[in-house]
């Protein structure tokens, strides 16, 4: 017999958010590396400490996480994805500018190319301090960097179709922002192995697809609760998943994406799939979905090949070039982009799909230094700072 998210106990009440419709705030975390060598460096408490504010206050959109290798920018909140990318534009300055004077250079991928997870510290806070403890050593693996976006959503009966709807397009978004084909110094033959480390830790990976509403939900997240499989619903670590918080859709699976022209093109395209989606709930339509197999299958396909892999598109099995389907949606939401005020951004994405993703760059640069790791991360240095 198959169990039922009801069959779960009593649900607890979660507020979703009041959150203005198609808002969208993204966050990018960025890698430090030396500039001499391009290998990690810890100083993200030293560039913080920078950019501190006048009243001693931490700069409230330039943050830490797991690692004291990283730093994450934090967009605020934007009616469209150009706008919240031009903030980020804007922190990235700021950072270089700080980081530069201590030797340092950020970069944006999944992974960095040789650098060892077993000589990583991790930030002095609490939370870390659990996770790592709890998880050992994969924990200690997430040497790994991503990029979430959040889009808004203007009534809680909308976020769980949503989050199940963009499992669909989970190999699209995924193969535009895999940059993680190197690990330890070593290429893994994935285009993002990244995305296949994360789900290691507990409640990460996909959604359960037993998980149909918000009712549902909130008796997902009191059952982790009382069992302690975690302390806050921050711990539920879904590829996608519903901030209840914010009022948002949250879609966590991307690489850090390695240019800022590529990250304005993969904002502007979960952006509009997400208002797709909220506009078809609104008209009264179905919210096309696969099956959970097919879905997880095409988040493999993705992760190994790319933009080189074939994915299963609909519900009887039929199979297309990933980047035939993202053309053929980038053409289908060209209506909803000039909405949402990234028509541009959006038609860029047939710019990557021409040029080849993160990745594949990656993997060039490699072949044409006979392997020299180092010059991958200058490349990635190289690539942040001309955007």
């Amino acid at each position: 017999m198959v169990a039922s998210a009801e069959e779960g106990r009593s649900p607890m009440t979660i507020e979703f958010a009041r959150s203005a419709r198609s808002s969208i705030g993204i966050e990018w975390e960025l890698a430090l590396v030396d500039q001499a060598t391009g290998e990690l460096t810890n100083a993200a408490g030293d560039v913080l400490g920078d950019l501190q504010r006048s009243d001693g206050h931490e700069h409230p959109q330039i943050v830490s996480e797991l690692l004291q290798n990283t730093v994450e920018l934090v967009s605020g909140v934007h009616p469209s994805a150009p706008g919240a990318v031009a903030e980020l534009a804007g922190l990235l300055a700021e950072l270089r500018g700080v980081a530069a004077a201590r030797g340092v250079s950020p970069i944006a991928a999944g992974a960095h190319p040789f650098g060892q997870w077993f000589n990583q510290p991790v930030t002095d806070k609490e939370r870390y301090h659990k996770l790592i403890e709890r998880t050992q050593w994969w924990g200690r693996n997430m040497l790994i960097w991503g990029v979430h976006v959040h889009v808004g959503l203007d009534h809680v009966d909308k976020a769980m179709p949503v989050v199940a709807g963009m499992l669909r397009y989970f190999p699209h978004i995924l193969a535009l922002s895999a940059s993680s084909p190197f690990w330890g110094g070593v290429d893994t033959g994935y285009a993002s192995n990244r995305s296949l480390m994360f789900q290691q830790l507990p409640t990460a990976g996909l959604p359960y697809e037993q998980i149909r509403t918000w009712s549902d939900y909130e008796r997902y997240v009191a059952d982790e609760l009382a069992t302690g499989i975690i302390e806050d619903q921050t711990e539920v670590r879904w590829d996608v998943r519903p901030s209840a918080r914010w009022g948002t859709v949250e879609v966590r699976f991307c690489d850090s994406i390695s240019t800022m022209s590529e990250l304005a093109s993969v904002a502007a395209l979960v952006h509009c799939l997400v208002d797709d989606l909220a506009q078809r709930l609104e008209d009264g339509l179905p919210v096309e979905e696969l099956q959970p197999w097919f879905v997880r299958e095409n988040k493999w396909r993705a992760a190994r090949y790319g933009l080189e892999a074939t994915i299963i598109v609909d519900r009887n099995g039929t199979q297309r070039a990933v980047t035939d389907d993202i053309t053929r949606h980038v053409e289908r939401l060209e209506p909803v982009a000039e909405r949402l005020g990234c028509t541009a951004e959006l038609a860029s994405i047939r710019d990557m799909i021409a040029n080849g993703g993160s990745s594949d760059r990656q993997r060039r640069v490699a072949a044409s230094t006979n392997g020299e790791l180092s010059a991958v991360v200058e490349h990635l240095s190289q690539e942040i700072s001309l955007g």
